[in-house]
């Protein structure tokens, strides 16, 4: 099969989770880029890559790449592409653009107009006709990268962002991202091999995501479509086989998930039957701060309110209570909690051992990890 240059987009903080995802299905030359990784593969694995990677948001198969001098040589460059290959005169297409540092474009919404031009004439020079475009529901998508005056242009594989697995039908007021569940999880270096507990599940992605991890369900398994199955060249029967090509895993061990709200465990609950899911789960009503679980090696993940998109006025002291209940409850587990607050953190009162820089959203967060010692190493407190 042909080899084609891939940029698999994803959450700035989760680039070498992605990096390694990708070497795990095959892809090679991986190169990490800000936000991206990029990649070599065949058709194949645009296919694998879309179904199976956890840590991607988008993958684009790149069409041409020139350098231009101005906007006539940029527009004769974009008409002399084989259009044709990619698309039928039928096909509805949208083209979406990323400009950076161009003196020649002062705009994203200027590329993509003289792209659409070059595309929709190079048609009417063929065919005496010109395709349509559709911004809602294209068949086709294009993405335009310019940066100075070098070009490069590619054709969405993927879509509809990939975070959206399918799965979730109900939500809560702030939910966090899948594509950020399963990086959060991979970062601490969950497989499946002891139990989890989310005490503050919200909708349940966390549970959800640390289940099909545990299971090795792909995240394109209950996901409707993608971008590439209308393309001209899309072969039903190699998507067939590579959705065929995960195979279940084992799960020994139990997911826990909790939340105050009891409304938002009801959302968990569907959401987790949706992804098939629900029978690794055990839910648990209720204030953390009040648990009785009793677990042992352990991992522990929570996204706390943080009072930015979910107003909490006592945001302090539900910090304390998580702190608290760590170091008095959890001993012998291991925790991670992201937050987009240092002040917050402080409040729990333990070291961690790891930070890392995630978003949520558009939110700078700290994910970071402590590690609840018993004995002599029983716990890192930090002295207020």
């Amino acid at each position: 099969m042909e080899t084609f240059q891939l940029t698999v987009k994803t959450l700035e903080g989760l680039e070498e989770v992605l990096a390694r995802e990708i070497q795990e299905i095959g892809g090679s030359d991986i190169v990490k880029g800000l936000r991206a990784v990029h990649f070599s593969g065949d058709t194949a694995m645009i296919y694998r890559a879309n179904y199976r990677l956890r840590t991607a948001l988008r993958i684009f198969k790149q069409i041409d790449t020139f350098k231009f001098s101005n906007m006539d040589d940029f527009y004769v460059k974009c008409m002399k592409i084989r259009w044709e290959l990619f698309m039928n005169l039928n096909d509805s297409f949208v083209i979406q653009s990323t400009v950076l540092q161009s003196e020649l474009f002062k705009n994203s919404m200027f590329a993509s107009l003289k792209l659409k031009d070059a595309i929709a004439d190079r048609f009417r020079q063929r065919t005496g006709s010109r395709p349509s475009v559709d911004t809602a529901d294209p068949d086709i998508i294009f993405h335009i990268h310019i940066a100075g005056n070098n070009c490069t242009i590619s054709i969405d594989s993927s879509g509809e962002s990939l975070h959206k697995r399918g799965y979730r039908q109900s939500q809560g007021e702030a939910p966090l991202n899948e594509v950020l569940a399963a990086g959060m999880l991979m970062l601490a270096g969950w497989k499946g091999d002891s139990d989890f507990y989310d005490p503050m599940c919200g909708s349940g992605t966390l549970p959800i995501e640390a289940g099909l991890i545990a299971r090795n369900i792909p995240p394109g398994k209950f996901r409707k479509g993608y971008a590439f199955m209308s393309w001209k060249d899309f072969d039903r029967d190699l998507f067939d086989t590579i959705r065929e090509e995960a195979e279940p895993a084992e799960f020994n061990f139990h997911i826990y998930a909790g939340d105050i709200n009891a409304s938002s465990v009801l959302t968990s609950k569907t959401n987790a039957r949706n992804a098939r899911v629900f029978n690794l789960i055990t839910f648990l009503p209720g204030d953390f701060s009040k648990t009785e679980l009793k677990l042992e090696g352990a991992l522990l993940m929570m996204n706390p309110p943080y009072g930015e998109r979910i107003h909490l006025d006592t945001s302090g002291v539900l910090y304390e209570k998580i702190g608290e209940k760590l170091k008095h409850h959890f001993m012998g587990n291991t925790a991670w909690i992201l937050s987009s607050s240092a002040e917050h953190f402080h409040k729990i009162g333990l070291k961690p051992s790891s930070k890392i820089k995630l978003f949520n959203g558009a939110l700078e967060c700290s994910f970071q990890k402590f590690e609840l010692f018993e004995g002599k190493r029983k716990l890192l407190v930090r002295k207020t």
